[in-house]
């Protein structure tokens, strides 16, 4: 029984020793400097206070009565770059509204903070009265396709629900996400702060990868160099949750649209069948060429959905 005693003791040394060796590299410093976001903000972008939250944003067009407003909200780990492509083609029919969720982008990323889907959308209905938005449609990719569908249920001011991609049905996070310990969700913090990670992580859910430019990942980049990035993104990490918008489903009132990558390597078959099944209301248009961030591959064929999709939410008005 010694020898196996001394094995025993042997895997519990091993696994102490692993341990303080993920808990040096987590705390090891990044050599980035992390600076007030306004310094690394470009002449687009703006910022709102929403209930103390500096939250930066980026506009297409002009606001009117004669057209609805559309509130773009990213996915996990993104920001409002995500939106660059098919913004600009959106602004003849939309007054365009590309926000980065706290902890994302930008906007702050306070520790504590509540990070989850229900509190993300309350922000949302929140910046929706501070920036005094009217016929509001909002649309969100992956991540922001879960909180958008909650904006919808929470804000007076949304005539329609737009989602591309959403993480509905599922988050596309693997499972084990949600079991991460300490220090797992400082080092997956910073790892998403990593250029080279970010540049493969994200070109693995894309058609054509070449559109993963450097200047892509040069924008995404500026999250980790800005004020509390690691401490807020760490915190992030920790609050991952199952998708549980399904049973909000049958709840929405106001039309729909599903815009959808064929190609999204992150989603099971099927998945784009049960969403058109299950949300009210609603017109699906599947984009047989595009991957996972179908509005970045697929700008045009995103844009034609949504500007027709103005003509249902808006009907008193005939766009030229």
């Amino acid at each position: 029984m010694k020898w196996l005693k001394r094995i025993l003791a042997g895997l519990a040394a091993l696994l102490v020793i692993g341990w303080l060796g993920l808990v040096a590299y987590a705390y090891w410093p990044t050599g980035i400097e992390e600076v007030p976001a306004v310094n690394l903000a470009g002449p687009a972008d703006r910022f709102v206070g929403v209930d103390g939250v500096n939250i930066r944003y980026r506009t297409w067009g002009t606001p009117g009565d004669d057209k609805p407003t559309a509130l773009l909200i990213h996915g996990f780990a993104n920001s409002v770059q995500s939106f660059r492509r098919v913004g600009p083609l959106l602004a003849d029919r939309y007054y365009v509204v590309a926000y980065d969720m706290p902890g994302y982008g930008l906007s702050d990323k306070p520790a504590p903070f509540d990070y989850r889907n229900a509190h993300q959308a309350e922000v949302g209905a929140r910046l929706i009265q501070a920036l005094g938005l009217k016929n509001v449609v909002v649309g969100g990719h992956s991540l922001g396709g879960a909180i958008a569908l909650r904006v919808a249920l929470q804000s007076p001011e949304v005539i329609g629900l737009v989602v591309m991609n959403p993480g509905i049905i599922t988050t596309g996070v693997p499972p084990i996400a949600k079991y991460l310990v300490f220090p797992l969700p400082r080092i997956q913090a910073k790892l998403f702060g990593d250029p080279e990670f970010r540049t493969s992580f994200l070109k693995r859910s894309f058609v054509d990868p070449s559109l993963v430019t450097d200047e892509v990942v040069r924008e995404l980049s500026l999250t980790s160099r800005s004020e509390n990035y690691l401490v807020g993104m760490t915190n992030l990490m920790g609050q991952y949750n199952d998708a549980d918008e399904v049973p909000m489903l049958p709840q929405l009132k106001v039309p729909s649209l599903i815009v959808w990558g064929q190609q999204d390597r992150g989603k099971p078959a099927g998945e784009f069948q049960a969403l058109k099944d299950q949300l009210p209301n609603n017109t699906a248009v599947l984009v047989p060429t595009s991957g996972h961030y179908v509005q970045e591959e697929a700008p045009a064929e995103t844009a034609a959905a949504m500007l027709a999709f103005a003509d249902r939410v808006m009907p008193g008005i005939r766009f030229q």
